[in-house]
């Protein structure tokens, strides 16, 4: 698992250019909607895939994406249904990587063990647990990265460089940068500083450094690509699922095509990123 994620950042390098890493929540509005913004995100652009586990209670997470896991939850998703889309996924598209991204206590209440095996068969590359510190890496970190599964931490405005080695420790795949202190969907920080907050960080680290939080438009895409290595967009996503819905919460057949056009938008952006620095 983690040679698909070396790999699609070793080409990326090679194409020059920074990668595009979506999110979206599993389950939201329904499986089978989902299933299909899934499957669509790569042939739109997306280079990795976040693929949110809902959960009733994430404290690091904007009211966007808190609507969203309810509306997942609501219509039943859970995380074995999560991570049965990844199997699905895998049916079609060998290339893409896939890391769940959420909270310990789904897997805490899953099971550990089983939740590694099943990650594994269904073909998710990583994990992103945001509630689980360094100091918590015997619980779910360590036993992962053993069985190949990277563990990508986040790290903030307020790691400094005292605390970054330990974040970074067992770290792999890629690093997490969240641009600003607060929750998802907030306003994109100056540029500048998130340039030098990325240098600093790569002086800890040969990781790619992929920067999330506040990214909403193509042309925040490509200000943030210019020094990142990979852009997430988590919030606009979502925003765009939502609403493309019917009064009753329900998918329409905008939903799917909508969330296309706007990943291309930032694909476009991404791309643009490296030429535009040049200049």
């Amino acid at each position: 698992m983690t040679a698909r994620m070396d790999k699609r950042f070793a080409d990326l390098k090679a194409e020059g250019r920074p990668a595009l890493v979506t999110y979206f929540m599993g389950g939201d509005p329904d499986f089978e909607t989902s299933m299909k913004i899934m499957q669509a995100l790569p042939k739109a652009g997306a280079d990795i895939i976040e693929l949110g586990m809902p959960f009733s209670d994430p404290m690091a997470d904007g009211p966007a994406i808190q609507l969203a896991g309810q509306r997942a939850l609501k219509g039943g998703q859970n995380l074995a249904k999560t991570i049965d889309m990844a199997r699905r996924f895998r049916e079609t598209d060998q290339d893409t990587p896939i890391v769940l991204m959420g909270y310990y206590n789904p897997i805490y209440i899953y099971g550990v063990d089983r939740f590694i095996e099943d990650a594994l068969a269904a073909g998710i590359d990583g994990l992103i647990v945001v509630d689980l510190p360094a100091e918590m890496d015997d619980e779910l970190c360590i036993p992962a990265v053993a069985r190949g599964i990277n563990f990508i931490r986040l790290t903030t405005p307020t790691t400094d460089n005292k605390r970054l080695p330990r974040v970074l420790q067992n770290s792999s795949g890629f690093v997490y940068y969240v641009s600003m202190n607060g929750i998802t969907g907030s306003a994109l920080p100056d540029p500048s500083l998130i340039a030098g907050a990325v240098a600093r960080i790569k002086g800890h680290t040969e990781l790619p450094i992929c920067v999330g939080f506040g990214v909403k438009t193509a042309e925040h895409a490509r200000l943030i690509g210019a020094s990142a290595d990979g852009v997430v967009v988590g919030t606009a996503i979502v925003n765009q699922i939502a609403l493309s819905l019917s009064k009753d919460g329900q998918a329409t057949q905008d939903t799917v095509p909508s969330v296309e056009t706007l990943v291309r938008g930032l694909s476009t952006g991404v791309r643009a990123a490296r030429l535009k620095a040049a200049e």
